[in-house]
């Protein structure tokens, strides 16, 4: 049953809202929707506008944060998350240290797979944003600390880094992993990568870099094509300790 204060998204044919159950009023372009009436239904069920236009009452997923969460930045693609899940093997049991949280995305999609994720994120307003993201998501795995990645401590089967790589973020990365435990550096810059992967070489035993070229497929009447949208997003390094 949804609660009051939950986020939700209501679908129509061609329209999409994310809005909080609770109290007031959400206006569209097809008519006036009770927020009040959401708390107390089902995922699934049906509520009409005012002007009995029909939308569906869905719980959003990870997916939906990346598309409506509130930003403080460009988050890190799916295709470059699922890249790092897929890599490091992550799992229901596994700790995870996360840095450079930005609007919290990535964390998110974490949060919803790992037992328990810990992100860093060095500017306050960011972990601010992110940590509210993190709270409508309701993922209580998931902790928001406002502070450099380097004053971390305890240990972890995954660390991310998703911010400017120098070698001592690598170094204390390493000290922070398990035995058999997977580093994950995400850059946009070749520059950035070269770093990483320098930086890992002579302490982890398996490094590799990787880049996820993602190309959809437009299809219309006139026929059916590949996007133009640009397919480089940036460079996944992992490593294992």
């Amino acid at each position: 049953m949804i609660e009051e204060g939950e986020h939700l998204l209501l679908v129509s044919e061609d329209r999409e809202y994310f809005v909080k159950a609770g109290e007031g009023k959400f206006s569209t372009d097809r008519g006036m929707i009770d927020l009040g009436a959401l708390a107390g239904m089902n995922p699934g069920d049906e509520v009409r506008t005012h002007l009995d236009v029909p939308f569906r009452v869905l719980r959003p997923r990870p997916t939906d944060f990346f598309v409506h969460a509130k930003r403080s930045g460009a988050p890190m693609l799916p295709k470059d998350i699922g890249i790092v899940i897929a890599y490091t093997g992550m799992n229901h049991e596994d700790r995870v240290l996360d840095a450079g949280t930005g609007s919290g995305v990535a964390a998110i999609y974490f949060g919803n797979i790992a037992r328990e994720v810990k992100t860093y994120e060095v500017r306050p307003e960011f972990a601010k944003l992110a940590a509210k993201n993190v709270e409508n998501a309701r993922l209580k795995n998931v902790e928001v600390v406002a502070a450099d990645m380097l004053e971390a401590t305890g240990e972890f089967d995954v660390v991310h880094l998703d911010l400017t790589i120098t070698p001592a973020h690598v170094e204390h990365a390493f000290s922070l992993l398990r035995p058999g435990g997977y580093l994950a550096c995400y850059t946009p810059f070749l520059e950035h990568t070269f770093v990483a992967l320098d930086a890992a070489t002579p302490l982890f035993r398996d490094v590799h870099c990787y880049e996820c070229m993602e190309r959809e497929l437009t299809r219309s009447a006139r026929g059916t094509r590949p996007s133009t949208r640009v397919a480089h997003s940036g460079y996944v390094t992992i490593a294992r300790k």
